[in-house]
């Protein structure tokens, strides 16, 4: 039966192996949401507990969501519901099985990144975070339209809601050291695809800087 297998540790991608930019955005207190994309036991589960790039992933998810809170922009976390029937799961059975049971030892957001009053929690049913979700319009309601991505896998739905966002003028930043993969290379991949083709890829230090001198 296909599922996660477990991950082996490797580095989080260096600043200076990051492709360039194409597009100029720059982040926006006042337009962006952060999106805390998967970051449940069960899809973090695979990951080395205390190595990289576990470690770095949730520590600077972390930041960006403290970062983010303060100034007053909305956190978004999607989460999927486990459990899903067989037409629920759809065609995702066929790659990743069963997938997660209902229980808070598969379904809960890892420590320290639970949600807060407030936030924003969207039922994940596919890789996209739009995907039968209320992303869209909570963010057009809000007056907003730039998109902080960070979390798991970097490849998959991280990839998947990145384009997603550009697809609906969305601008989008992935966060290439709050992101994490399957393998060093798939990481680099989605980072460079992004980056291509729909994102802004900057690591944490960069957006937190951004929002912070823009809010000033």
């Amino acid at each position: 039966m296909p599922g996660i297998a477990p991950i082996a540790s490797y580095p989080m991608p260096a600043v200076a192996d990051l492709p360039s930019p194409i597009a100029p955005w720059t982040p926006d207190p006042r337009r962006a949401v952060l999106l805390i994309h998967d970051m449940q036991e069960y899809f973090l589960r695979p990951f080395d507990a205390t190595g990289s790039p576990r470690r770095e992933l949730v520590g600077n998810v972390t930041r960006l969501r403290e970062c983010c809170a303060g100034l007053g922009i909305p956190v978004a976390y999607t989460a999927q519901p486990g459990g899903m029937t067989t037409a629920e799961r759809g065609l995702l059975a066929d790659f990743w099985g069963p997938g997660m049971r209902t229980t808070a030892s598969d379904r809960a957001v890892v420590a320290p990144l639970r949600p807060a009053p407030g936030d924003w929690q969207l039922t994940k049913w596919r890789y996209s975070a739009f995907f039968r979700s209320a992303l869209r319009d909570r963010i057009r309601e809000q007056g907003r339209d730039q998109l902080i991505v960070c979390g798991v896998y970097a490849h998959v739905g991280v990839l998947s809601t990145a384009m997603e966002a550009f697809t609906n003028d969305i601008q989008a930043f992935v966060v290439s050291d709050a992101v994490a993969d399957f393998s060093a290379e798939q990481h680099r991949l989605a980072l460079d695809y992004t980056a291509r083709t729909c994102a802004v890829v900057q690591p944490t230090g960069w957006l937190l800087a951004r929002l912070q001198e823009a809010a000033r």
